[in-house]
């Protein structure tokens, strides 16, 4: 009697609520569903017991499930926090871009007077963008770094590779986002992307945010950290071709950077990198595909040629991705230009296509953009 006693108790509880400390980051959850959504009784009459008592033995019928959640229940909006820009209409629809795979030796003056050729020969096969490698004007080591750093907030005397881009920029009225240098500030050292307008003007400038450490014995060793400081800030810049996320290098690993730029409104993203002989053969396309296909935006990616007696070897193999995951274009190690077309019409086409920005389970999970939230 006193187990039916317990079980009529429990059976007569209206409401289950689960409450949780609310903050920005963590939502109040809660049902105010009935615990049982149905629950009947099969009885075998047994004159033996009251009427009003419950028969062990009875048939019990419950279930916990409440009805199917819906689609439009998922608050996919509050999968982002803030919620995610809605994309922005671009002032081309479409255009060329173009991806300079460069030589890069010791000689700084030759890597300056190399790229800008590179750049000028993009632009007369109608490159409306221009993308460069990662660290084009100096080779790629921690030795390196301080030698051929420039000082790019002092202007163009102490910095010769950004005002070579900013002239080249101006004349031939295209956006260049200019791979990265070694920059210095104060007395630290970044690993420094910066973006040119038709104009001629720098429009924004990303210091590498996640640092190249990684330790794979017997195949590659390299701490950036050694002598480069992270950046500390998600780079989106407006520009005469559309809205543009910037990363480097191993910045593309990181799923969450390439989320936030995508929630802001990002066309493309660009990621110069130099990824190594070890890691680029199974990475490199595997993550250019997955932050375009994660977001449905374009991947343009350009690295350095490839040069077997340097003391890092990159990878090469030059990228330009579609919102879909497709490879629009490519090339080999070698020294390249590659010319391709970016049409941002397909990106609203895969988004309706496969509409998974609007299936997000908001209710179950977040990403916080803490720069856009701060700044409110």
């Amino acid at each position: 009697m006193k187990a039916a006693s317990a079980l009529s108790s429990l059976l007569s509880s209206k409401t289950l609520n689960l409450h949780h400390p609310s903050s920005f980051l963590s939502r109040s959850v809660y049902t105010s569903k009935p615990l049982f959504d149905s629950i009947s009784f099969f009885s075998h009459s047994n004159p033996s017991h009251n009427h009003n008592d419950i028969n062990l033995t009875q048939k019990i019928k419950i279930h916990t499930g409440s009805a199917p959640i819906m689609a439009f229940s998922f608050n996919p909006e509050r999968s982002r926090a803030p919620p995610s820009i809605p994309l922005p209409t671009p002032p081309i629809t479409k255009f060329k871009i173009g991806l300079c795979q460069l030589s890069v030796t010791p000689d700084k003056e030759r890597n300056i007077a190399h790229a800008r050729k590179a750049i000028e020969e993009a632009a007369a096969k109608g490159a409306r963008l221009v993308l460069l490698p990662e660290i084009w004007n100096s080779p790629y080591s921690n030795d390196s770094f301080p030698v051929y750093a420039e000082d790019i907030d002092a202007g163009s005397d102490a910095s010769p590779s950004t005002a070579m881009l900013s002239e080249v920029s101006r004349l031939l009225k295209i956006t260049i986002v200019g791979g990265s240098i070694p920059e210095r500030s104060g007395d630290r050292l970044y690993n420094t992307c910066c973006v040119f307008g038709t104009d001629g003007k720098l429009k924004a400038k990303h210091r590498k945010i996640h640092l190249f450490d990684i330790d794979i014995p017997g195949k590659i060793t390299f701490i950036e950290s050694k002598t480069l400081t992270a950046g500390e800030t998600p780079t989106i810049v407006d520009t005469e071709v559309g809205r543009i996320g910037v990363g480097i290098c191993y910045d593309i690993r990181f799923p969450e950077l390439a989320m936030i730029y995508a929630a802001r409104g990002a066309h493309l993203l660009c990621y110069p990198g130099a990824f190594n002989m070890t890691t680029g053969p199974l990475h490199w396309e595997l993550l250019q595909r997955a932050r375009a296909v994660d977001n449905q935006l374009y991947v343009a990616t350009c690295s350095p040629a490839r040069d077997t007696g340097s003391g890092y070897v990159a990878w090469g193999h030059s990228t330009l991705v579609g919102p879909f995951g497709e490879i629009l274009a490519t090339t080999e190690h070698d020294e390249a230009i590659i010319i391709a077309e970016i049409d941002y019409s397909l990106l609203e086409l895969r988004r309706t296509n496969l509409p998974f920005t609007k299936q997000r389970r908001g209710d179950l999970y977040q990403l916080v953009d803490f720069q856009r939230l701060n700044s409110h």
